[in-house]
């Protein structure tokens, strides 16, 4: 039997986007002060001071806490709202077994095959001319910040390229799409599909890339259902995280051979898409059951541990 929200899911939805918004102003003004302070230029030059190479350290830190601020604060808040055990009600549980860690790290690997056949699909999607330059710019804009923050000359700065770039986005966005938007969408529509193509929707667009949006999209997907079975954050972390390595690995190892990065934009055939998504469904459906398994030995082991029997 379903439990009765604290709030009802409108109200949820609501108070989120308030405390976004809010965080939102609050990290602006604080990302600006700081960041300028801290590289001696004015407030109306910090954009462009931040995008230097040279401050590329400052600009993966600075990420991080607007990650933190902007992403992680406002579900976390939420959730203190809704529960007095805020890091369950988010997904942070023990209830996780070896096999839905392999199978997680292959629907990643899917993802990849799905996504790649998306990105060209959203290529050929026809737009207006206007339209088409607004979308290059927003890409060229979302890659300059990216590469900005992608300096790796050392393999500590590999290293600390994947902790700030690969993991702390990973972490932050799980928490605030699935550990909170998807919970409350899901939850409101009482459909998981509309629920997580919403939530699904709104994380690719949030990354500001025209041309990327449909494989976002589909990784947000394949996101949002890994936490819908399992119940589980830390595996959509796990899948987010080693799909953002991916991207730092790559980045780093291109910068070490002194390649540039258009070297590396290789596309596999249209074809492993199509082949790519009934693999994932089929996959989906051995995780659901897995999960399933592992949620009630879980239940099971939480109701006879001693601190929850009653004598």
């Amino acid at each position: 039997m379903n439990q009765k929200p604290v709030i009802n899911y409108p109200s949820q939805l609501a108070l989120l986007l308030g405390l976004i918004g809010v965080f939102m102003v609050i990290c602006g003004l604080l990302i600006g002060v700081a960041g300028s302070a801290v590289m001696h230029v004015k407030v109306a030059d910090f954009g462009k001071a931040i995008l230097l190479p040279e401050n590329a350290n400052l600009s993966r830190l600075l990420n991080t806490v607007t990650s933190f601020i902007v992403f992680g604060l406002p579900a976390f808040f939420l959730a203190k709202v809704l529960s007095r055990r805020p890091f369950s009600q988010l997904g942070f549980t023990t209830a996780l077994n070896l096999k839905q860690v392999v199978v997680a790290l292959v629907l990643l690997m899917m993802s990849i095959f799905l996504g790649d056949a998306l990105a060209q699909l959203n290529q050929r999607i026809p737009i207006p001319g206007d339209w088409r330059v607004w979308a290059n710019k927003l890409e060229s804009d979302y890659r300059a910040s990216m590469m900005s923050m992608a300096t790796m000359k050392t393999f500590g700065d590999y290293l600390l390229g994947l902790l700030v770039l690969a993991f702390f986005p990973a972490l932050f966005e799980e928490v605030l799409f699935r550990g909170g938007l998807q919970q409350v969408m899901v939850g409101w529509t009482q459909n998981k599909w509309f629920g997580i193509t919403i939530t699904s929707i709104l994380f690719s667009a949030i990354h500001f890339s025209y041309f990327g949006f449909l494989p976002r999209m589909a990784l947000g997907m394949i996101l949002g259902f890994t936490f819908y079975y399992s119940k589980n954050i830390w595996l959509s972390i796990l899948i987010h995280f080693a799909n953002n390595a991916l991207v730092v690995t790559t980045l780093y190892v291109l910068a070490r051979q002194g390649k540039p990065i258009a070297e590396n934009e290789e596309t596999v055939p249209l074809w492993f898409g199509l082949i790519a998504l009934p693999l994932i469904f089929l996959v989906f459906r051995f995780f659901k059951k897995e999960s399933g398994r592992v949620l009630v030995r879980h239940a099971q082991h939480v109701h006879s541990s001693p601190e929850n029997i009653v004598s």
